[in-house]
Order: C-alpha cells, then sequence, then structure tokens
C-alpha cells in the first residue's frame, strides 16, 4: 500500500512539474498547430488527396529509413526527390491555395469576430427562396441566387444593379422572369436581403465540370470557388435544383432537402438546436 502512494505522489508531482514548465504561449502555441493540423485534414478530405498525402508520407519514412542504413546515393536521391515534389504539390494544389488565400483576403471582420448574421431576415430569406425556386422549377425558369456569408461580394454586387429588397417570392419570381432586365445574371443576397440583380459570376475553370451543364451552372460553381458562398442554381432546361458550396455542386434536390441543406450551411447553430429539441420532443413522444 505504501509503494502505491509513493507511486501515485511521485506520478503527481511529475505532472505539477509538467504543468509548471508549460506557459500560456506553449498552449497557444499547441492550439495554433493543432487547428493548422485539423485545417490540413479538412482540406485532404475536401480534395480527395489521401493517396497523394499516403506518397509523401512513404517518401519521408523512406527517406529516414535510408539515412539509418546510411544508404547515402539513395538518401541523396530522395532528398532531392523530397524537394522538388514541394515545388510540384505548390503547382498541383494551385487552384486550391489561390481560392483559400481570395477566402481570406475576402473575409470581413465582422465575420471573423462573430460570424452570425440577422437570423430574422436569414431565415425569412431562405424560407422565401426556397417557395420561389420550387415554382421556378415547376415553370423551368433558370434562376442564380447567391447567399453571402464571410467572403466579401462587394465586387460581384458592384457588376449588377443595386437592390436593397427584402426576399419575397414574387418578388424573385419576376427578378428572373426570361422577359425582365434583370433576369440575366445571379441574385446577390446578403444578411438576408437582396444587395444586388443581374451580378455578373465568374465561370469555373474546372475542366472534370460535365459537359451538361450549362453558363448558369458554371457560374454558380465558379462563384463557390471564388468564395464561401452558398449559390442556389434553377436549370431553366430541367427544372432541376443545385446548390454549389466550396466547388461542389449537389443537383436534383427536392425542395425540403434545398431548405435542410441552406439551413445547414448558413445556420448551423440553429440547425444543430433544432435537431436537438426535434430529438427529446421524439424520445418523449416515445415514451409517452
Amino acid at each position: 500500500m505504501e509503494r502505491i502512494k509513493e507511486l501515485a505522489n511521485a506520478v503527481w508531482s511529475y505532472i505539477v512539474n509538467i504543468v509548471q514548465l508549460v506557459s500560456f504561449w506553449d498552449i497557444l502555441d499547441m492550439a495554433i498547430i493543432a487547428f493548422l493540423i485539423y485545417k490540413l485534414l479538412t482540406f485532404v478530405r475536401k480534395t480527395n488527396s489521401a493517396s497523394l498525402i499516403k506518397g509523401i508520407v512513404l517518401l519521408i519514412a523512406a527517406t529516414w529509413l535510408s539515412n539509418v542504413l546510411h544508404l547515402s546515393v539513395v538518401s541523396y536521391l530522395l532528398s532531392r526527390a523530397f524537394e522538388m515534389g514541394i515545388f510540384a504539390l505548390i503547382v498541383v494544389f494551385q487552384p486550391e491555395i489561390r481560392r483559400i488565400l481570395e477566402q481570406m483576403g475576402n473575409s470581413k471582420l465582422s465575420a471573423l469576430l462573430s460570424g452570425k448574421q440577422p437570423v430574422g431576415n436569414l431565415e425569412s430569406a431562405i424560407t422565401q427562396t426556397v417557395l420561389a425556386c420550387t415554382d421556378m422549377s415547376d415553370s423551368r425558369t433558370g434562376a442564380l441566387i447567391v447567399f453571402e456569408r464571410s467572403n466579401n461580394l462587394d465586387a460581384y454586387i458592384k457588376t449588377g444593379t443595386i437592390v436593397d429588397a427584402a426576399p419575397a417570392v414574387e418578388l424573385l419570381k419576376n427578378i428572373f422572369y426570361n422577359k425582365a432586365p434583370l433576369h440575366d445574371g445571379a441574385v446577390i443576397i446578403r444578411d438576408g436581403r437582396i444587395a444586388g440583380a443581374a451580378c455578373m459570376l465568374p465561370l469555373s475553370a474546372n475542366s472534370n465540370i460535365s459537359s451538361a451543364l450549362g453558363m448558369r451552372h458554371r457560374a454558380g460553381i465558379g462563384m463557390s470557388e471564388k468564395s464561401d458562398a452558398v449559390v442556389v442554381i434553377v436549370s431553366e432546361e430541367t427544372g432541376d435544383i443545385s446548390v454549389a458550396t466550396e466547388g461542389m455542386l449537389r443537383r436534383g434536390l427536392k425542395p425540403d432537402t434545398l431548405e435542410k441543406l441552406i439551413r445547414a450551411e448558413l445556420m448551423p447553430e440553429e440547425t444543430e438546436k433544432k435537431g436537438f429539441f426535434s430529438k427529446l420532443i421524439g424520445r418523449k413522444n416515445a415514451e409517452d
């Protein structure tokens, strides 16, 4: 029993000494590294480059092993290959790196500090957009609606007509009516209000986009590549509703799926709360 107490005391004193040695700056340092690792893993998952990362890890392991075994020629060749590989990675991931830097440069200070939009206005804008897209899908009216998030879209709003109006079903349908003067372009919604109409968006340069998709879809994907915006697209040819985020396109969405997707992207905290309370209510009903 005494030995156990002595061991416990020794472990405790060791922990206390370690804690005393760790300063606030050490904790901040570790937090930054953890955040960067998290971002790197997120980047790998989104770009489907897991196999490439495995190759890099194997190359590092081979270089280390060749140094341990004193294989001078192999070690030299692998180290040179590793150095060249860094430049190759920059070239391969140039579009992704550029997009990340552009998003960082365009981020609004208020969004960085709070990250929130007026919930009431945003909720109403989502509801009206979903209803309008449902009607435009039925009538096969082409539409392109952009929800601004943290990246400032002033440069794109200025290419169209400045508008300051609350989104409404009839207003959105009138804007995208094919004989209306503002139908050719995108509507940009900021903080739950229409900020601009007939706005020009950048086209995606992604060569993997299906040839069946037209200019409206390419513009929507391009906007989602250049910013963190959520872009809703209604096809004029098929009436299909799609959503573009982070360069990815989700096609053939039903109205309820569209609403859930937009809410999850623009109001993640509210969505989680509703999901939690829905589960509680469901559990209560099951118990009753």
